[in-house]
């Protein structure tokens, strides 16, 4: 068997590309997160003023599709409206009806309208005179109640059509924004999977859920709150206001005037509100990635008897919530009485103002009902839409975080055509390789390695010196800065990442188990896998010594923490998993942490036979397990300082040496 070769110039810095160190270094290069654990510091991600304008036209955006939908909205929309707004008009005809009626009555009969107005100028009642001429009725006549109930039919008719109208516009209304809140949800989880790992590396996984899951429900349920109230204040506003210049143009002004001022303080108080909703939004992601740590280490904190730090960190970032959202929607919240404030002076000055008009016989009393009735309409849009605004706010606020998540820098795109390996014999090579976290701190400078089929390198050293960054880079989740990577000779960056990852399997110190049974757990590794390759892998690594043991066999469901089986057993199915995948090469990061002396060496047994005919990387702590690779590379701050096999390193009397010594040799008196 020819042995692996290596050649490494350089290498200058310490971590691994998922330890703990490497970690906390990616996250101080994006500035992002500092600290780690349960109860570490809890990093808040950059904030930026809320650009109100661009933030809401670009969510409006996603309607694009919906255009049709939103068109005949639209149509439904001022249908309904011009019916509505018709009605205060028609119901102002019934008041002048039963008005004239009265008046009518206190009139002998048999005389005009103009005799009537005439004897009332006569007598000196000159107000009484031009209430008369500006109605029109029948002296000696009562109320015509024939017309009156047409009138009032007609009325009926209009406010039930309004109001089916309304109700389509609703429907088709919440399709559209349903879709198109379902679509963005799937450009969110598409966005994800192109993401880099350094994205996540940086990030609390809480965050992150807390804009995928909180911030698209808040923006669902501000675009069904807003939209149809915003279209439908609008159209009313302008059908209202044709109608009451129609109606009086002096009213019309009285009414108009108070628009600007609704505005204006409308727009002051948003612009003091939008920053809380921003801080209300963020705080609440950072609370969520809090929790999201605190459950998932809850065991720990237990153990270090850290639960008061945790409630005392939950405490003020609550504390802070509740401020935020406190300032928010009270601030918002003064709003709609600021607006029905202003819309009540209006309606007293056109009630005044009405009333003389009605005295001066320049309007009927029919005119000034339907204007205080259109008043009332014109302000209270306005109103409404004030009232929205913190829905409004709030929305957007949210649709800022999800934009912000969607227009983060990609993974490098997959080539196109792609090239695919003809073999799958499983031989990597480095070819002077330099990589490097931040642009200013090198990590690997060219590093060359060859491993054949069949062969295994080990890579050992002290925690954090690196090791998991080379699987990392023959995996993609980084890229290269320089030289390349080839898998059975093809460049790997020339290959889908599908492709590359569908032949190599991995099995992590850190294991992952989804909400399923054990043999769903196991055929993960293979879609496909018939319940008796399934039965042959477990055999293969030993799960199927204690799966007889479980109540339901095969069949036992696992938790998503994997609480009902032990770390040892959990180990053990994710070995499986690998060894069901059959993959050309594969990569084994201190996969047999969690197991027990027996059990190690039988999984060691396992492995060798999976091993077999494929190359292998294997990151390794117990260096019992790592006897009999064909090459070991030792690393110290993040420098390969020695290669060898076993008997080889120990001969040097290096750092290989004295790493073995540490783990086998006796205690020293």
């Amino acid at each position: 068997m020819t042995a692996p070769q290596i050649r490494t110039p350089g290498a200058h810095r310490r971590g691994g590309g998922q330890s703990e160190e490497d970690r906390a270094t990616i996250r101080s290069a994006g500035g992002q997160r500092r600290g780690g654990g349960p109860w570490g510091g809890m990093g808040m991600p950059a904030e930026k003023s809320l650009d109100f304008g661009p933030s809401a036209r670009r969510l409006l955006g996603r309607l694009a599709p919906e255009r049709a939908v939103v068109a005949a909205v639209v149509a439904l929309g001022v249908v309904s409206v011009v019916l509505s707004v018709l009605g205060p008009k028609i119901l102002g005809h019934a008041t002048d009806l039963i008005f004239a009626g009265v008046l009518a009555r206190q009139l002998p009969p048999g005389i005009t309208q103009a005799e009537a107005v005439a004897q009332a100028r006569a007598q000196g009642r000159d107000t009484f005179a031009d209430v008369l001429s500006g109605t029109t009725l029948v002296p000696g006549q009562g109320v015509d109640f024939p017309a009156l109930g047409r009138v009032l039919l007609v009325v009926l008719g209009l406010y039930v059509a309004s109001s089916v109208f309304g109700w389509l516009q609703g429907y088709l209304l919440n399709g559209a924004v349903q879709r198109t809140v379902r679509a963005l949800r799937g450009d969110v989880e598409a966005k994800l999977n192109r993401l880099p790992l350094a994205y996540f590396d940086g990030r609390q996984r809480g965050e992150v859920l807390s804009r995928v899951t909180n911030d698209i429900d808040n923006v669902a349920q501000s675009l069904q709150q807003t939209m149809s109230q915003l279209l439908t204040s609008v159209l009313t506003v302008v059908g209202v206001l044709v109608m009451m210049i129609v109606v009086s143009p002096l009213l019309a002004l009285i009414a108009v005037v108070a628009v600007p001022l609704t505005m204006l303080v409308t727009a002051t108080i948003a612009k003091r509100s939008q920053k809380l909703f921003v801080t209300q939004w963020r705080t609440t992601g950072v609370l969520n990635g809090h929790i999201e740590e605190t459950f998932t280490g809850h065991s720990l904190v237990k153990v270090f008897g850290r639960q008061p730090d945790v409630e005392q960190v939950f405490a003020d970032r609550n504390d802070e919530l509740f401020r935020a959202s406190f300032g928010a929607q009270f601030i918002s919240g003064i709003i709609m009485p600021a607006t029905m404030f202003i819309g009540n002076l209006t309606y007293v000055l056109v009630a005044v103002v009405g009333g003389l008009r009605v005295a001066s016989g320049a309007l009927t009393l029919g005119d000034v009902q339907a204007f205080i009735q259109y008043s009332r309409q014109f302000t209270q849009p306005l109103s409404q839409v004030a009232s929205m605004a913190n829905v409004l706010q709030s929305g957007v606020a949210s649709a800022e975080r999800v934009f912000e998540l969607l227009d983060e820098e990609e993974q490098v795109p997959d080539p196109e055509p792609a090239v695919s390996p003809r073999g799958t014999s499983g031989r990597v090579e480095f070819e002077d390789v330099s990589f490097r976290y931040r642009p200013e701190q090198p990590l690997i400078e060219d590093l060359s390695l060859v491993a054949a089929p069949g062969q295994t390198v080990a890579i050992v050293g002290p925690t954090g010196a690196g090791k998991t960054t080379l699987v990392n880079l023959v995996l993609r989740f980084y890229e290269i800065d320089g030289g390349r990577i080839t898998l059975d000779g093809v460049d790997i960056r020339d290959m889908t990442r599908a492709d590359l990852r569908s032949r190599i399997g991995m099995v992590l110190q850190d294991t992952w188990l989804f909400g399923g049974t054990i043999a769903d757990n196991i055929g993960y590794g293979r879609p496909g896998a018939t319940r008796d390759e399934i039965r042959a892998a477990a055999t293969a690594t030993y799960v199927d010594r204690f799966v007889h043991s479980l109540p339901d066999g095969y069949d036992t469901v696992i938790d998503e923490e994997g609480n009902n089986v032990s770390a040892g057993e959990k180990q053990l199915i994710t070995i499986a998993r690998a060894f069901l995948a059959d993959p050309a090469l594969l990569i084994l990061d201190e996969a047999t942490s969690s197991v027990d002396t027996r059990t190690e060496v039988l999984v060691q047994q396992a492995m060798a036979a999976l091993r077999s005919d494929r190359t292998s990387f294997v990151i390794a702590h117990r260096l019992s397990t790592i006897r009999d690779a064909d090459l070991i590379l030792v690393m110290e701050d993040g420098q390969i300082v020695e290669q060898g096999t076993h008997e080889e390193l120990l001969q040097l009397g290096g750092a290989y040496d004295r790493l073995y010594r540490a783990q086998f040799a006796g205690a020293e008196v």
